[in-house]
């Protein structure tokens, strides 16, 4: 078994805001693997120790840019380390000119971003460098992710902190409905057929292991097991989801009644799964390592 430092308890408390000794506890059973050691976490604590993955610490911006014939589209992260930066009038206009770029070179990958040349001969990476020396912060292009459909694109940008685009067939105003929706609702996958398998089987497990806790019989635990799989599944799935401005109706019978249908969607939400500490954890990890 691996050793369990301070490091990795620290790490798996930020990430599910569980006690620290229940965390280091989690860790030892699981012989120092933090995915398991989150599922232990999961089945011991239930929705408390994902508490923690809501929280937001860098900052930046989210934009989204469709081609006149809603053809072509860019979703784009672009961060920096504070808010004042944000709104800072060189930021955003470096920000919106890589989306440009995107456009035109259609790069593969960030890597290859990086070194596609400006007008001005100057490469996105020499741009971004020049930029954080004069703002005094690191500057840093995230993600992106680039649609050429055959149907069409909408977008919505939530105060440049959630960007959506949504691919889709039918009626424009259903389509930019949903994109709304889904920057409110934050749904997984269109529907619940597509849904991943790991995700599905991690998800089914933790709900097995929590159920054979009640002691009930393996009847009933299936059918507990099933009934949690089930809310699951309509919770993360955007067709399954109670419409944000009609709850009386899905999403999926939404589209329906407007003749519209839903292929993917992308959405991002600034600093997503990047943790700043907020709080000073030594004592704590300390206290856990004389126990």
């Amino acid at each position: 078994m691996s050793e369990i430092t301070a490091a990795m308890v620290k790490e798996l408390r930020l990430k599910t805001d569980a006690p620290l000794l229940e965390c280091k506890k989690a860790l030892v059973e699981a012989g120092g693997d933090m995915k398991k050691a989150e599922d232990i976490l999961r089945v011991r604590l239930g929705d408390r120790a994902t508490k923690a993955s809501s929280r937001v610490a860098s900052e930046g911006i989210v934009l989204c840019r469709i081609s006149d014939d809603r053809l072509s589209g860019v979703l784009l992260e672009v961060n920096c380390e504070t808010d004042f930066v944000c709104r800072n009038e060189s930021f955003i206009d470096f920000s919106y000119s890589v989306a440009s770029l995107i456009f035109q070179e259609r790069p593969s990958d960030i890597e290859n971003l990086m070194s596609l040349s400006t007008e001005g001969k100057q490469t996105i990476e020499d741009m971004r460098v020049a930029l954080a020396g004069r703002i005094g912060e690191n500057i840093t292009i995230r993600r992106f992710t680039l649609w050429q459909s055959e149907c069409n694109l909408t977008c919505y940008v939530h105060g440049s902190r959630i960007g959506v685009m949504v691919e889709y067939s039918g009626d424009d105003n259903a389509a930019r409905d949903v994109a709304m929706h889904i920057a409110a609702s934050r749904p997984l996958c269109v529907s619940r057929d597509d849904v991943p398998k790991d995700i599905l089987e991690r998800e089914m497990e933790i709900y097995r292991q929590q159920a054979a806790q009640s002691g009930k019989s393996d009847e009933i635990i299936s059918k507990m097991v099933n009934g949690r799989v089930s809310k699951f599944l309509s919770e993360v799935s955007l067709l399954d989801q109670p419409f944000v401005k009609d709850t009386s109706k899905s999403v999926g019978e939404m589209l329906v009644s407007n003749g519209t249908v839903v292929h993917r969607f992308q959405f991002f939400v600034v600093g997503e799964g990047i943790e700043k500490e907020r709080v000073d954890f030594a004592k704590e990890v300390a206290a856990v390592k004389s126990m």
